[in-house]
């Protein structure tokens, strides 16, 4: 998967917004102010970085070479996954949608509401 198709499908979540606060080396995917990925932009092996569950981290991780703990990043919360054809694009998808997920459902009942109405 490519960083333009990542990004092209990142977009596509409700309420999500794409901007670039740490420079032009990444973009980053915020719902209601919260982050949930981040996309490497001058590289020539694109990274994605994604929320996920601790252990789901620790097995993901140990599973593929071309997933690591989150680069710079809390490494028990975050991945960091090289796009290369190790990690299959619906992988890369599956991921990022349960990025995605884990960080809405950490938002508050006010934020929730905000965001369904968004649709």
């Amino acid at each position: 998967m490519n960083s333009k198709l990542l990004e092209d499908y990142l977009s596509e979540f409700q309420g999500a917004e794409a901007s670039m606060p740490f420079g032009p080396e990444a973009l980053v995917y915020k719902v209601v102010g919260k982050m949930f990925a981040l996309v490497s932009q001058k590289e020539e092996t694109p990274r994605v970085t994604l929320k996920c569950k601790p252990a789901d981290g620790e097995v993901l991780t140990a599973q593929y070479e071309s997933i690591q703990p989150g680069y710079y990043m809390n490494k028990r919360h975050w991945i960091t996954i090289t796009l290369k054809d190790e990690i299959s694009k619906e992988m890369v998808e599956d991921l990022a949608r349960d990025s995605y997920a884990l960080v809405v459902s950490k938002l508050t009942k006010r934020d929730k509401e905000a965001l369904a109405k968004q649709a």
